[in-house]
């Protein structure tokens, strides 16, 4: 199977504009293609992790992957599927992300001898002149039409400002510049950057005529990886500092029953042929499928001996046993008040509820355990020396697992 039906077989893609053509380039490694990331965090996380997963397939068949890295539409913000404006970073902050990202990427991709680019926005973007900006591209956008795009359309009623209004007119400019300068031929983009991108197309033709605009794609990836790494936490970040190995792996071995294929076939490396033999699994062997996900998944981000650890670890909680390399926290002397702490205290402090309040809630239904006994005092309180030792294991809920030392 060719890299363009496989892509379609795994469910990546969504919505093509020329699909004959996206299958000869990418079939016979003729794409040069780009997928944007504005470095709004110091981490990567995993609703990015598909479109890295993505470029990582279509290099290894030939074709060269562009990571833009938005350090100038960073400084501005993506209205798309948000209902208010984004918080602005000052470019120190913006700077210190693209970073990050860079040495997160090279995980994936490889940028050894000219086979991936990794290019920076601002580069062209911060140095644009405003007239002559307006002047070069305004005429080609028609501000009626913008407005009917759904990034816009959701956002009218709660007010839409006027500098996110112009993030559709930068990332059109990024097409035209990439396609210009490296001979970019193909974009890729989730459901919610559709207009955007076909911005780009049509100001390549715009500008270049018809014969250059016949030579760009544009690919809209299966929304499913942007809804993905959201948990009562916060982000799932691909930065072992921000969510452990452990976490990682735990976030994937506890998708829903009716996930863990679809995430199995879109997420990981394994063959077709090994997916499709588990669809009949049921029951139990559904949770050896979560954790063949959670492994594969947990070995591309932080390695063999990190995922082997993580596993070793959550199946220890599942049978009783000794998790050793699960997420801990250690309790100073200060978080004791009068020589003792009470569990909503250990809770918060631990990271595995957001308040007091969300701690004695969990509690009172029933969700809290400590070293596997099911907690129903609010007022449960721990000393110092009830922490010897090993330390004790916290859980909330069947996900979040926290060994607690003091």
């Amino acid at each position: 199977m060719k890299i363009y039906e496989e892509l379609k077989a795994r469910g990546l893609i969504a919505q093509v504009t020329d699909e004959e053509r996206i299958r000869d380039l990418v079939n016979n490694g003729k794409a040069t293609f780009y997928i944007g990331f504005d470095p709004t965090a110091d981490s990567l996380h995993v609703g990015h992790f598909m479109a890295l997963c993505l470029m990582k397939r279509l290099q290894m068949a030939g074709n060269k992957p562009i990571a833009l890295l938005g350090g100038g539409t960073g400084m501005i913000g993506d209205p798309s599927g948000k209902t208010d404006m984004r918080k602005m970073l000052t470019k120190e902050q913006i700077d210190h992300n693209i970073e990050c990202f860079k040495k997160q990427m090279a995980r994936f991709i490889d940028f050894s001898d000219g086979k991936a680019l990794i290019v920076n926005n601002a580069d062209w973007l911060l140095d644009l002149n405003y007239v002559e900006l307006l002047r070069e591209v305004g005429p080609h956008f028609s501000v009626n039409r913008m407005l009917t795009a759904e990034c816009y359309k959701q956002r009218m009623e709660r007010g839409l400002t006027f500098l996110e209004f112009n993030y559709m007119i930068m990332q059109s400019y990024d097409f035209y510049k990439l396609f210009q300068d490296y001979g970019c031929n193909l974009q890729f983009g989730g459901d919610d950057q559709w207009s955007n991108m076909l911005g780009g197309t049509e100001l390549i033709r715009r500008k270049l005529g018809e014969d250059a605009s016949a030579m760009t794609i544009t690919l809209l990836l299966n929304s499913e990886g942007k809804k993905m790494g959201k948990t009562e936490k916060g982000a799932v970040w691909l930065d072992a500092e921000k969510t452990s190995p452990f976490e990682f792996y735990q976030y994937w071995r506890n998708v829903e029953d009716q996930d863990v294929l679809k995430c199995i076939r879109m997420l990981t490396f394994l063959p077709l042929e090994e997916i499709e033999a588990m669809a009949s699994w049921e029951g139990s062997q559904l949770n050896k499928a979560k954790e063949i996900l959670a492994f594969e998944l947990t070995k591309l981000v932080h390695g063999e001996e990190e995922a082997a650890k993580a596993q070793e670890a959550a199946r220890a909680l599942f049978t009783g046993g000794n998790a050793a390399n699960m997420p801990s926290f250690t309790l100073s002397d200060e978080d004791f008040q009068d020589g003792v702490i009470d569990i909503q205290a250990v809770l918060v402090k631990s990271g595995l509820v957001p308040s007091r309040s969300e701690g004695r809630r969990a509690i009172e239904q029933g969700g809290v355990s400590v070293d596997g006994e099911k907690i129903a005092a609010i007022d449960l309180k721990f000393t110092k020396a009830d922490f010897a030792g090993e330390g004790k294991v916290f859980k909330r809920g069947k996900k979040n697992f926290c060994r607690v030392n003091a």
